[in-house]
């Protein structure tokens, strides 16, 4: 099974990638964190490969994915191979050890972790901005080589590899101060507004893993309070660039994985 959870298509473009080269299934997070009941449980069969592929946000985990590790249930296998694949613009701090800690809750183990670097897309901080075209068209051109070393190691039952995971310098201090105060207070912000640019498509709610984003009796977007992630897809993928986030994205790049189709409904067909 390949459970993921993608905001601009990067993550998701790496399941697509997995679920063709091992013949799992792919399995959204944000459409099963939307399931009401307590536990989220899933049946492996005896030697089944079980990946987690989801982007880092500031040096931790999407937040979608610890939320969805809390209600995780495995049942079957009573030691299932579980791989961590994390897609990042540059390093990952240590996500791998927040995952580690997550399943540990679960009474399960990670088997190993690997990430990707991708073309970065988080602008909403001053500093931050998407990669110039030159690196993003190098890292997306990169980026099959490293996929491809991590299915080799995957299927050797090889150990984690130090350079097919980029933890990057300081990576304490990242993931245990910066990855807390992103989790708790700058999700909880949401400045998100559309311009009179908006040419009331939907795309945006569509596009929003976890529903913040509703149309109002005109058709522009509203987004909700509380329940943003900042995973971002409504403001790359929006085809007239109408949605900004207050004024420090005004002047920034947009970026969405080209493979990926604009409706998030087609992505997987």
């Amino acid at each position: 099974m390949i459970f993921y959870f993608t905001g601009t298509g990067n993550s998701l473009w790496v399941a697509k990638e997995l679920s063709i080269i091992f013949g799992e299934p792919l399995i959204s997070i944000a459409d099963e964190l939307r399931k009401e009941t307590r536990e989220l449980v899933y049946s492996l069969e005896n030697g089944e490969s079980v990946f987690l592929v989801y982007p880092v946000h500031s040096w931790g985990p999407a937040v979608p994915v610890m939320q969805f590790l809390s209600r995780w249930h495995l049942k079957g296998d009573k030691n299932p191979s579980i791989y961590s694949l994390s897609t990042c613009g540059d390093e990952c701090g240590h996500t791998d050890k927040m995952i580690r800690k997550a399943l540990r809750r679960r009474g399960l183990s990670l088997s190993a972790a690997y990430s990707i670097q991708m073309p970065n897309n988080y602008i909403l901080l001053p500093g931050f901005d998407v990669d110039k075209k030159e690196v993003e068209n190098r890292k997306l051109g990169q980026a099959p080589q490293q996929l491809k070393a991590i299915v080799e190691s995957v299927k050797t039952h090889a150990n984690s590899r130090a350079d097919l995971y980029v933890r990057g310098p300081i990576p304490f201090l990242k993931s245990r101060l910066v990855y807390p105060l992103f989790a708790r207070l700058a999700i909880q912000k949401n400045a998100f507004y559309a311009t009179d640019n908006c040419i009331d498509c939907g795309l945006c709610a569509t596009m929003c893993p976890t529903g913040t984003i509703s149309l109002r009796a005109d058709g522009r977007p509203q987004w909700a309070k509380g329940s943003c992630v900042q995973c971002l897809a409504c403001i790359h993928y929006c085809p007239v660039r109408a949605i900004e986030y207050g004024k420090i994205s005004l002047k920034k790049g947009r970026y969405h994985h080209p493979e990926m189709k604009k409706n998030r409904l087609d992505v997987l067909k």
